[in-house]
């Protein structure tokens, strides 16, 4: 039962978020080889001011050896 939340800027269109919640899921039951019924996808936004204290501070830097998509930027 893979969850994935997507967190991101806001900007982005219902439409957009949606296609991207299933292609998302698409590529997940192909690689773990699971049915797209056992797949949720959520996309929330998260200001860009407040991506440090949210996101980056609370879920990528303590979890940095979990990543298995490391991100190419810093918010040192």
């Amino acid at each position: 039962m893979p969850h994935i939340n997507i967190k991101c800027y806001p900007g982005r269109t219902e439409d957009q978020k949606k296609e991207c919640a299933e292609k998302i899921a698409m590529a997940v039951s192909e690689a773990l080889g699971c049915k797209m019924s056992s797949i949720s996808v959520a996309i929330n936004d998260v200001k860009q001011e407040e991506w440090k204290e949210k996101v980056w501070d609370t879920e990528i830097a303590p979890d940095m050896e979990k990543l298995y998509k490391k991100p190419g930027y810093t918010c040192d």
